[in-house]
């Protein structure tokens, strides 16, 4: 039998173990974690809304209208209306001809590849996409071949020696970097290779272009450029659940065949609903991108100034490169004891050799707090200098 105990304590001995932490109360930049009320900057919730009084208000009236279970799978009896206003709102939102409503970003992502590849086809994925693109390409059974980070020609240069259905995936924002895909070229190498390009925008979403409609928008790309466009309404839009866009016979198609989408309860209609009015605060709240864009600029300048090695990022995601395991640890746990939460990000989840402490910004956070947050960077900063991580 395995020695699963074993692996334990290497996974220990290598600084490579997690943990969960309790949270207390609704999320919000001050949380009650394990008892301690902690400043926190490592949540996903960029826009503020997971809290806003609106989408409560909506999902509480909803409840009363649709009662809480999905109850079966969409193809059963569970495809309420309620699912299908939100897919027409998203479809409008996101300026695409149709959508799909899944459970969550991660059953979006391994519904369509699996469905839209399969054996005898090639997918191509950026080596930094998020997991639930790496599990969506393993599930496909197609031949999977990897390009490096953003680099399209190599991309192109594979496209090129490939025949048959091709189909390239990447993170539209990527999660633990914060950077934006070359999207635009991304595109124009799909067309002209006659390769189906999948975008997940799970971290764009709320955040970037105008009225908060992604990365592809914030590029001026169509339907036509970006034919399947995935996105998660657990970050930005602070509800639950994600979704798929793209062009009506595509959508149909994964009706038909995404796994992920077949064999599940749909999600709670008033979750649907509530979404909804988060996409209505969304697209009306320039002010809440406003803000949230002045404190990136703000931090990114006085943490530099600090001496830290930060990553190219204009998003909220700004990711503190430290490298060692254990320092990137204590530099959390520092942080903590000042009444910081940020957490140390360590492989597998980004490469060997580049643990770092990922910083995210939220509308709802004020300068007060970013004061905070460089103050006690400034108090930490000598963790850095004994092994030399510093710029």
């Amino acid at each position: 039998m395995r020695d699963f105990a074993s692996e334990l304590e290497q996974r220990k001995e290598a600084g490579l173990y997690r943990t969960r932490r309790q949270i207390s109360g609704p999320q919000q930049p001050v949380l009650t974690s394990d008892g301690n009320r902690l400043l926190s900057f490592c949540s996903n919730d960029y826009l503020g809304l997971a809290s806003h009084p609106a989408n409560i208000d909506a999902l509480r009236s909803a409840l009363s209208e649709t009662g809480l279970g999905g109850a079966s799978s969409h193809l059963i009896c569970g495809h309420h209306e309620a699912h299908h206003r939100l897919e027409e709102r998203l479809a409008a939102f996101t300026k695409r001809s149709s959508a799909l409503f899944f459970s969550t970003g991660y059953m979006a992502n391994l519904g369509v590849i699996s469905a839209l590849a399969g054996r005898g086809d090639t997918v191509f994925s950026d080596r930094l996409n998020h997991a639930s693109i790496i599990d969506g390409c393993i599930l496909s059974r197609a031949k999977v071949r990897r390009y490096a980070h953003g680099d399209v020609a190599q991309l192109a240069a594979m496209l090129s020696e490939t025949s048959g259905h091709k189909l390239v995936v990447t993170d539209g924002v990527f999660s633990m970097d914060g950077d934006v895909a070359p999207l635009r070229v991304l595109a124009q190498v799909c067309k002209d290779h006659h390769a189906l390009l999948v975008v997940d925008d799970a971290h764009g979403f709320g955040v970037l272009g105008p009225q908060g409609r992604g990365s592809v928008a914030e590029l001026g790309l169509s339907e036509e450029d970006v034919p399947v466009l995935v996105g998660t309404l657990g970050k930005a839009a602070g509800t639950s659940g994600a979704f798929v866009a793209g062009p009506a016979v595509l959508m149909d198609y994964l009706v038909q065949k995404a796994r992920t989408y077949i064999y599940t309860t749909a999600m709670p209609p008033a979750v649907a609903l509530a979404s909804c009015a988060s996409l209505d605060l969304i697209e009306r709240d320039d002010e809440r991108r406003t803000h949230l864009q002045a404190l990136i600029e703000r931090f990114r300048r006085e943490a530099t100034a600090l001496g830290y090695q930060l990553m190219a990022s204009h998003t909220p995601i700004q990711p503190i490169m430290i490298g060692d395991n254990w320092v990137a640890l204590a530099l959390s746990q520092a942080l903590e004891e000042r009444g910081l939460l940020v957490t140390a990000i360590r492989p597998p989840t980004v490469p060997a050799g580049e643990a770092r402490l990922r910083v995210t910004f939220s509308a709802a956070h004020s300068h007060e707090d970013l004061s905070c947050l460089v103050q006690a960077l400034s108090d930490c900063r000598h963790l850095l200098d004994t092994v030399g991580v510093a710029s």
